[in-house]
């Protein structure tokens, strides 16, 4: 087996588990000093620990005799700092220049459970849990200090004038007010508010450490705790766990993780943090943080190697669609029982209120403020809270839309556009009926029979609309030049449609026709030009025309899915589905496969190409979607493999993973002749992939 294995063995090693020091192991990270700069041989004056925290801060002194330190910019530091004093037991830098630099840690990874430092000796691996990781990096404290001492130093030089002109038994009036009991959700605020976190920190006291060097020998012994002191003590037994409990333990589920992540400020959102979430949350905490986003940069934002199609499940469930654009659902941000921070209004009608304003924005791209809220009446504060969320004011002209229109995603993801215009008819309805509004209030208003001062776009939307209309002028000057036929005369003019009659010019008449009865030619010469005749001459074209298109489009989607296959010759259903969406960012805007292709008509087209859907029997625990259980494969690719690929598509009818010794002896039994090693290579490359020494067709490989 060792022959046959892609992935031999080369060597065991025992891992030991040190927990000496588990409790007290921290990882220091340096990120704005370079690697080859240590601190190992600068002096460390002093150190200290909060270890609730796990907030360090280290002393370090600074070399004022290097040819690189400017002494009389330290000296103007230390002056700013401790001022004139002559008294040295306050002061920050007592040589009366900055010989010292203090360095404080903030943590970089929240939970640490997955890491641990190792170290490796005589064929053994000792591994200790780390209880912090830390980022040092150089601490402004005395910056602070400098602006407090010139504060100080103005405010005493104001007091010193203004004493002069004031009588020393003045008599001051005093107002006595006394505080409301505190609300429940007053005092949930207060708790998660970036002050009370900063004088909760500030109330844990330091524990202060003495500092050893690298070289020194108490760092020498505290290092043999990095080894276990039961190796070579116990008989260890083998690993007697399944592997999805091994898994478990290797990694915990996330409910565990999320009870242990400290509470932080509503306006702070950690990007290490959110990657660790469900995708769904992902999706929900940045709409709640950004309010409104086009598609594309909330990709951006997830991160490579997210699935598109999910994204778009999770987002249209915490958002709605205005004007292309993802804007946050009204009760995503005030959620049920909860109340405006402004006014004290209950979060149903902020709800409405806000659903309101969404639905104007995605009538017009402005909207008038008094307008709104003469509508849903309710305080200015939570109004104007409401537009600053997806609008910004513009002098003389309301509020505009934050985003321009996203007409890419329009165009790409129609059935998405038509289902969210099925909601937003259905809000409509509601706010009629709540609002009392009239049919004539809920129509867009013509900004051009308006006094007001006339809407004026930006730059940058004046650029996007031009380029918008000059494709689509470019593309209807295209349709127009491939329907006109040489040779024809003048165009009919009748006292219809002028459209309609260079339509009737643009089909010629079919040889089983006569000209008496065909309308569209009757119309033309003024013998007949009823409605009828009209709407029947349209929908024959019509009809003709997407006939024609649909003939293009498969034409079109046979030529992806052979090119496609004769590349990669096995594909999932959800992976050429993937594949096919890369080839339509690629195409230019306008294509004919943009008109929309569903799943059944490329599973069609595959099996026209004379493609085969292989059977392969999944095991019944498999996680996989039906897409992703859908597997194709080129049947015949006319070249001298076609045999071979056949035979092992056979196998993997009935088993989903096989071992290469098993294939080559079928391979060789059917074929009737000894194959060579690159011909087999060359069979399971096209069709199949290895993992744990096993060969499983593409797309089918455990996750």
């Amino acid at each position: 087996m060792a022959t046959e294995d892609d992935d031999p063995i080369i060597q065991e090693i025992d891992v030991h588990l040190a927990t000496s020091l588990a409790e007290k192991l921290y990882l220091f990270q340096y990120p704005v000093r370079p690697a080859t700069m240590k601190y190992d041989d600068v002096t460390h004056l002093s150190a200290r620990i909060k270890p609730k925290q796990q907030k360090v801060e280290v002393e370090m002194a600074i070399d004022t005799l290097s040819p690189n330190y400017c002494r009389s910019k330290g000296e103007q530091i230390a002056l700013n700092v401790d001022g004139t004093s002559t008294d040295d037991s306050g002061s920050t830098y007592t040589t009366k220049h900055m010989d010292k630099q203090i360095f404080s840690s903030i943590q970089s990874a929240v939970n640490t459970s997955r890491f641990a430092a190792a170290i490796y000796r005589k064929g053994e691996l000792h591994v200790t849990p780390l209880h912090g990781m830390l980022q040092m990096r150089p601490s402004f404290s005395y910056l602070d200090k400098a602006d407090a001492k010139h504060r100080e130093r103005e405010a005493a030089n104001e007091a010193g004038d203004s004493s002069q002109d004031e009588a020393e038994d003045d008599v001051k009036q005093i107002t006595v007010r006394f505080s409301r009991p505190e609300s429940e959700q007053a005092r949930q605020r207060r708790i998660q508010s970036y002050e009370f976190l900063q004088k909760k920190q500030a109330e844990e006291p330091w524990h202060y450490l003495h500092y050893c060097g690298v070289k020194d020998s108490r760092s020498e012994h505290e290092r043999q705790y990095l080894f276990s002191q039961l190796a070579g003590m116990v008989e260890t037994s083998e690993l007697t766990k399944s592997p999805s409990e091994y898994l478990s333990m290797l990694m915990p589920p996330i409910e565990e993780e999320e009870l242990k992540v400290p509470l932080a400020p509503s306006n702070v959102l950690s990007m290490t943090q959110l990657r660790t979430l469900p995708l769904a949350d992902q999706v929900r905490t940045l709409m709640k943080n950004v309010k409104v986003v086009q598609f594309a940069n909330l990709m951006g934002l997830l991160g490579s190697g997210v699935d598109h199609t999910a994204v778009l499940r999770c987002i249209q469930q915490v958002a709605m669609l205005v004007q292309g654009c993802w804007l946050v659902k009204s009760d995503v941000l005030y959620p049920k029982d909860t109340c405006s921070p402004h006014s004290g209004v209950a979060a149903e009608v902020l709800c409405r209120g806000r659903d309101f304003v969404m639905w104007k924005f995605t009538q017009d791209l402005w909207v008038i403020r008094k307008e709104v809220a003469a509508v849903i009446k309710l305080p200015p504060e939570d109004v104007k809270d409401f537009l600053e969320q997806m609008a910004v004011p513009r002098v003389n002209k309301g509020w505009e839309f934050l985003l321009p229109h996203d007409s890419k995603f329009v165009k790409k993801h129609p059935d998405v556009v038509q289902r969210q215009h099925m909601l937003w008819m259905g809000i409509q309805a509601k706010l009629e009926k709540v609002y009392n509004l009239s049919k004539e209030d809920m129509m867009p208003k013509k900004r051009d029979s308006q006094p007001a001062v006339p809407v004026v776009l930006s730059g940058e939307r004046r650029v996007a609309t031009a380029k918008e209309r000059a494709r689509e002028n470019h593309a209807t000057l295209e349709n127009d030049h491939r329907r006109r036929r040489p040779g024809a005369g003048a165009e009919p003019q009748t006292s219809g449609n002028s459209l309609l009659a260079i339509k009737i010019k643009e089909e010629p008449l079919s040889e089983d026709e006569p000209m008496d009865t065909w309308p569209g030619r009757r119309a033309a010469n003024g013998i007949h030009s009823d409605e009828s005749s009209r709407d029947s001459v349209e929908e024959r074209l019509a009809a003709r025309s997407q006939g024609d298109q649909a003939k293009q489009v498969a034409a079109e989607l046979r030529a992806f899915v052979l090119g496609t296959l004769r590349k990669h010759y096995v594909l999932s259903l959800s992976e050429l589905k993937r594949l096919f969406n890369l080839h339509l960012a690629s195409l230019p805007p306008g294509h004919i496969l943009f008109s929309g292709i569903s799943d059944r008509m490329l599973q069609e087209i595959v099996l026209d190409c004379g493609c085969k859907q292989i059977l392969v029997p999944f095991p019944p625990q498999t996680t996989a979607s039906a897409d992703e259980q859908k597997i194709f494969a080129l049947w015949e690719a006319g070249d001298a493999f076609d045999q071979h690929r056949q035979i092992l598509l056979e196998i993997f009818s009935k088993n989903y993973r096989v071992r290469r010794n098993v294939i080559q002896s079928k391979l060789c039994h059917d074929v009737g002749e000894n194959l060579s090693k690159p011909d087999v290579d060359k069979v399971l490359k096209d069709c199949c992939a290895s993992h744990g020494g096993m060969w499983y067709l593409k797309g089918t490989l455990p996750s």
